[in-house]
């Protein structure tokens, strides 16, 4: 499954935010950018995407498209497991809900941690801290699912206050409630972005896969 995660995800326990056709699936565009393919070196599957959209935003360890795709970006990355780790619940932690989509898109937007969209906190539980103004400065939460394992995404800090501890606080927070699920935690993170991987490895993540993300789109 940590192999091909968003396709585990869509026919899993988050089946209800899919389209889906043959073996090609993705999120509800409302929900987040990503799709997937059962199986990444099947030509039928590349032709069920198609159906789907024109252009698709894939991870795995490797992805070569077949005919009738080009590659408009990679990004090489790493995914790190925490199958060790004990999370750690946090008091000033808040929960936050769809009433707070506005402002955690505005904080995407300064601190620029990845996709998310204004459905995409559907996916899970996310929790924020504000500073002593009410304004909501940090967040962290949960996006794909599946059998077991729950990812640890959106982990971000207005650049104001970055350097306090806050991405850290709330990514050991969101652990802790997927822990006591019964389940384990696992992220992704950029290889480049050297200092948010030592952070994860010093909150108990440990490395599992190099992975890509990488945008294809239909050839004209």
């Amino acid at each position: 499954m940590l192999n091909n995660p968003v396709w585990a995800s869509l026919t899993g326990p988050q089946a209800c935010f899919a389209e889906a056709a043959g073996d090609a699936a993705r999120y509800l565009p409302e929900i987040a950018p990503f799709c997937a393919l059962r199986d990444p070196g099947d030509p039928a599957g590349w032709r069920d995407l198609a159906t789907l959209t024109d252009f698709a935003l894939l991870t795995g360890p490797s992805i070569t498209p077949l005919a009738g795709w080009e590659t408009e970006s990679v990004m090489h990355g790493r995914q790190m497991i925490g199958q060790s780790m004990t999370g750690v619940e946090d008091p000033e932690a808040v929960l936050l809900t769809e009433h707070d989509v506005p402002e955690m898109l505005e904080l995407v937007a300064r601190s620029q941690p990845g996709p998310f969209r204004k459905r995409t906190i559907d996916l899970g539980r996310y929790l924020g801290i504000r500073d002593g103004a009410g304004r909501l400065i940090a967040m962290a939460g949960e996006r794909l699912r599946m059998p077991g394992w729950t990812e640890v995404s959106a982990v971000c800090t207005d650049p104001e206050f970055r350097g306090q501890g806050l991405g850290a606080r709330l990514t050991m927070a969101v652990a802790a409630g997927i822990l006591a699920r019964g389940e384990l935690p696992f992220l992704h993170v950029v290889s480049d972005n050297e200092s948010a991987i030592r952070l994860y490895e010093r909150l108990g993540f440990e490395h599992s896969n190099e992975v890509v993300f990488a945008a294809f789109r239909v050839a004209r």
